[in-house]
C-alpha cells in the first residue's frame, strides 16, 4: 500500500513523512509532491492508495486535485490538512467524497489514527471487491450480522430474558454457525474518558482506537470475540465465545491489560464487569444479571469485577460513616481531615464483596445534609450555593463510580469552606450588597433578593449588614435610591416621572414623598433649583 503527501510548504511534507510510522502503518511507498502537476504525474505512474494533500497550493488547489483523480476513477481515499475552518471547504470536500478534512497545526497522534482508519477502510473496500469477485458476498456482512444478532439479544434481555426457543431461531434465521451449548461470556466495559482526551472531544476517533485495542487485547486461543458494541455511552459489550472451560484467571489477565492500555493508550480509566459464562440458549438471563449489576454495584475506576463473586453478597444495608465527627471537623474548619475520613470510609466499603450504588446514594445524601446544615448554622442558603453546571456534572457523575463521588465530596466540601470564611468577613459581604444595590438601584430589591445574591438567610444578612453599616438593609436602599435620582435630576433632562421610575418607583406619590423626607424638598423644586 501506499501514500501520496502533497503541500507546497517543503517543511510540512518532510516532517509528514519522517515524524509518521509508514512502516508501522504497513505503508510501503511514501511518495512527495510540492504541486498538483508532480502529484498528478505520481498518480499516473504509481499506485497510490491514501492521499495526504493541502488545500491551498499557488498552483492549484488540493480540491482540483481530488477532483481530477474522481474523474480518473482512481481508488484514493484522501486526507486535507488546511489552515483555514472554511466551511465552503469542508463541502467541497465532502462532495467529493474525501475520508477526512483536519486542521492545522498538524497532532501526529491524532493524523495517525486518522490515517489508520483511511487504511482499514482501503483494506474493507479491496476485500468487498475479492469477495464479490469470489462469489462470497456474505463474508463481506459476517461481523456487521453477527453485531445486529447480539445488538437484538442484549436489548431484549433488557426487560426480561429470552427465551431458549426464541434464540435458537434467530440463528437459525440468520445462519450462523452457532450451536445451542456453545459457552458464551459477556464482559462489559465501563470508559471514563480524561477531560479534555480524545473521548471527550473526538467519539468517533476514540471509538476506532478502542476497538482496535479490544481485539488486538482479546486474542487468545481459549475464545474467540463474537462481537463487541457499544450497549449505551462509553459502556461496551465484549461477547465471548469459548472453545474450552471458562477460565476466569485467563480472563483477570486480559482484564488487567485492557485497562492498563486504556490508561496510557486511550487517556480514560475503565473498569471491567465480568459475567458468569453460559451455553447460548440460556444466555439471556446472564446478559440480564450483568446489565442490573452494571446499574447496581459502585464501581472502583481501573478495577475489575466478576458477577459471580457479587452474589455471594447478601447484606446490603447502609452501615454510616461516624456522622458526629464529620460534623466536628466541619465547625473546626478542617476539610482535608473531613475528606481523607470520607474516602476511608468508601475504601473499607468497597472492599467488601458487593457495595451497591443504592448504599452508595445513602451515603451521598447523608454527606449532603451534614454540610447543608452546616452552612444553615451559618446563615448561608446551599440550596442556592450549589447552582449551575459544574454543580450539576458533578452531581449527575457523583454515582458513576467511587472516584466521581469523591470528586463530588471535595466540590462540596471545599466551596461550602471558602463560602463560610467569606460569610464570616461582614465587611465582605456588606461591601457587596453595596455594590450591587448602587448598580441595580433601579431594580426591585427586597432583603430575600438581596440575600439571594450573596447565599445567606436573610435575617442573617440583615442582621450582618447593619452591624456592619449601622444603618438597615431598606434604609440603605432607600438612600442609593435618592442620590441617584439627584444625580439624574441634575446632570439630565428627564422628567421627575421619568427619574422616578428609573430609580425603582412606579409609584410618583410615594417618591416624592420619601423624595421629600430625605432632601428636604420635592423632585420638582429640587430640579427646579439645579
Amino acid at each position: 500500500m501506499n501514500v501520496l503527501l502533497v503541500d507546497d510548504d517543503y517543511f510540512v511534507v518532510t516532517a509528514l513523512e519522517k515524524k509518521i510510522d509508514w512502516a508501522s502503518l504497513g505503508i510501503e511507498g511514501v511518495y512527495t509532491a510540492h504541486n498538483v502537476a508532480q502529484a498528478r504525474d505520481i498518480l499516473m505512474k504509481h499506485k497510490v492508495q491514501i492521499l495526504i494533500s493541502d488545500i491551498e497550493m499557488p498552483q492549484g488547489s488540493g480540491l482540483e486535485l481530488l477532483a481530477w483523480i474522481r474523474e480518473e476513477n482512481y481508488n484514493v481515499q484522501a486526507i486535507f490538512l488546511t489552515n483555514y475552518a472554511d466551511f465552503n471547504y469542508a463541502q467541497k470536500a465532502i462532495e467529493l467524497r474525501s475520508f477526512e478534512y483536519f486542521l492545522k497545526p498538524i497532532q501526529f497522534d491524532k493524523l495517525m489514527l486518522i490515517i489508520r482508519k483511511a487504511i482499514e477502510r482501503t483494506k474493507e473496500q479491496q476485500q468487498q471487491e475479492k469477495a464479490i469477485q469470489e462469489g462470497y458476498y456474505w463474508q463481506r456482512n459476517q461481523a456487521k450480522m453477527l453485531e445486529h444478532f447480539w445488538r437484538k439479544l442484549i436489548s431484549g434481555s433488557v426487560s426480561c430474558a429470552l427465551k431458549a426457543a426464541d434464540i435458537l431461531v434467530a440463528v437459525e434465521e440468520q445462519h450462523l454457525s452457532y450451536d445451542r451449548n456453545d459457552l458464551i461470556q459477556p464482559v462489559l466495559l465501563n470508559l471514563f474518558p480524561y477531560d479534555g482526551s480524545m473521548g471527550v472531544e473526538e467519539k468517533n476517533l476514540f471509538d476506532f482506537a478502542l476497538l482496535n485495542v479490544l481485539y488486538e487485547l482479546f486474542q487468545h486461543p481459549q475464545f474467540t470475540v463474537e462481537t463487541v458494541l457499544e450497549y449505551s455511552l462509553n459502556n461496551w459489550i465484549a461477547v465471548l465465545k469459548w472453545k474450552e472451560a471458562p477460565d476466569s484467571q485467563t480472563l483477570d489477565g486480559l482484564c488487567a491489560a485492557f485497562i492498563q492500555q486504556a490508561n496510557r493508550s486511550l487517556k480514560c480509566d475503565a473498569c471491567c464487569i465480568v459475567a458468569m459464562s453460559g451455553r447460548l440458549e440460556g444466555i439471556s438471563p446472564v446478559i440480564r444479571q450483568l446489565l442490573e449489576r452494571n446499574q447496581d454495584i459502585a464501581k472502583r475506576r481501573n478495577h475489575i469485577f466478576f458477577v459471580e463473586h457479587g452474589l455471594r453478597q447478601t447484606d446490603e444495608s447502609y452501615q454510616p460513616p461516624d456522622l458526629t465527627k464529620l460534623e466536628e471537623l466541619l465547625e473546626r474548619n478542617m476539610p482535608e481531615e473531613f475528606l481523607r475520613e470520607t474516602t476511608r470510609y468508601l475504601n473499607e466499603s468497597v472492599h467488601r464483596d458487593y457495595f451497591s450504588t443504592s448504599v452508595l446514594s445513602l451515603f451521598r445524601l447523608d454527606m449532603m445534609q451534614l454540610v447543608y446544615a452546616f452552612l444553615k448554622s451559618k446563615g448561608i442558603q446551599a440550596h442556592q450555593l450549589y447552582t449551575g453546571k459544574t454543580n450539576e456534572r458533578l452531581l449527575a457523575h457523583s454515582l458513576h463510580s467511587i472516584e466521581d463521588l469523591e470528586a463530588y465530596l471535595k466540590y462540596l466540601v471545599y466551596t461550602a469552606m471558602e463560602y463560610r470564611d467569606f460569610a464570616e468577613q461582614p465587611k465582605s459581604v456588606a461591601e457587596e450588597i453595596k455594590q450591587y444595590i448602587h448598580a441595580h438601584y433601579g431594580e426591585d430589591l427586597t432583603r430575600i433578593s438581596l440575600a439571594e445574591i450573596v447565599y445567606l438567610h436573610p435575617d442573617y444578612l440583615a442582621r450582618l449588614f447593619k452591624k456592619e453599616t449601622g444603618v438597615s438593609l431598606g434604609t440603605y436602599v432607600i438612600s442609593a435610591r435618592i442620590e441617584a435620582a439627584k444625580q439624574l435630576l441634575r446632570t439630565t433632562n428627564l422628567s421627575v416621572f421619568a427619574v422616578a421610575k428609573k430609580v425603582g418607583y412606579a409609584n410618583y406619590s410615594y417618591f416624592a414623598k420619601v423624595f421629600k423626607q430625605e432632601v428636604g424638598v420635592t423632585p420638582n423644586e429640587y430640579k427646579q433649583d439645579c
